[in-house]
């Protein structure tokens, strides 16, 4: 069967290509940069006058940009190949004092929004239709940040310098100290390279760090968000 034939038939496919690492400097970052391998080009962020991005994630399937406004309870869903708004949605059942990473699954579009006060991701679809909340084992407080594990279907929680590994209804599966402190805000995961990605604590630069917790490499990026995926070579919906 054919590349187009295949996508014809499942209503959509993306062909993975190099890994990208997307960051914003700021919450009140006017570009998402793109720190990868050519071609790379900066996506605007399309902040209006008084909003800020509390939670950053990037689909690899359909190649947009997810970024959780505050205030409010808002998702605005930027297209980057296109370097345009996709669209915008209010995300059902969150609270709107606060905000917080999220993580999409490229599989089903789903999106999974911290909570700020408590344990728990609130899980909604990718039109921001409310689905359950995830009560998350073995954690006191909000996580910090969020990932997706595209390969085993698991996600991974930042709180504090450690990360923690669970299911999808929730159970604890692993807790991974990381070695170098990181800035509570953001998480990123390879799923190939099995590498996480955090900003350091002095936010001067991104830590890459094994399923092992021990850091790698850094990546010298200013950055208060991001997220990495594998670019698409191919999309077609």
């Amino acid at each position: 069967m054919t590349v187009a034939l295949a996508c014809l038939l499942g209503g959509g496919c993306a062909t993975p290509g190099p890994l990208h690492v997307y960051s914003l400097a700021s919450p009140t970052a006017e570009t998402i940069a793109d720190s990868g391998p050519a071609p790379a080009a900066d996506v605007s962020s399309f902040l209006a006058p008084g909003e800020t991005v509390t939670g950053f994630a990037y689909d690899p399937f359909t190649d947009h940009f997810f970024l959780r406004l505050a205030p409010g309870d808002r998702i605005r869903v930027v297209d980057r190949p296109a370097r345009a708004i996709k669209r915008e949605f209010t995300a059902e059942r969150t609270p709107t004092t606060g905000g917080g990473d999220l993580a999409v699954r490229p599989r089903d579009g789903h999106l999974f929004l911290t909570h700020p006060t408590e344990p728990t991701l609130i899980e909604l679809n990718r039109f921001g239709k409310f689905v359950r909340m995830l009560s998350l084992a073995g954690l006191t407080g909000p996580a910090a940040g969020v990932a997706f594990d595209t390969a085993r279907d698991r996600l991974l929680l930042l709180a504090s310098s450690r990360v923690t590994v669970h299911d999808l209804d929730g159970k604890l599966l692993a807790t991974i100290p990381l070695d170098r402190p990181v800035a509570p805000c953001a998480l990123g995961f390879d799923s190939d390279q099995r590498e996480l990605y955090a900003p350091l604590a002095d936010r001067s630069a991104v830590g890459v760090f094994g399923e092992d917790g021990h850091w790698r490499r850094s990546l010298l990026l200013t950055t208060g968000l991001v997220d990495v995926g594998p670019r698409s070579y191919l999309r077609m919906f």
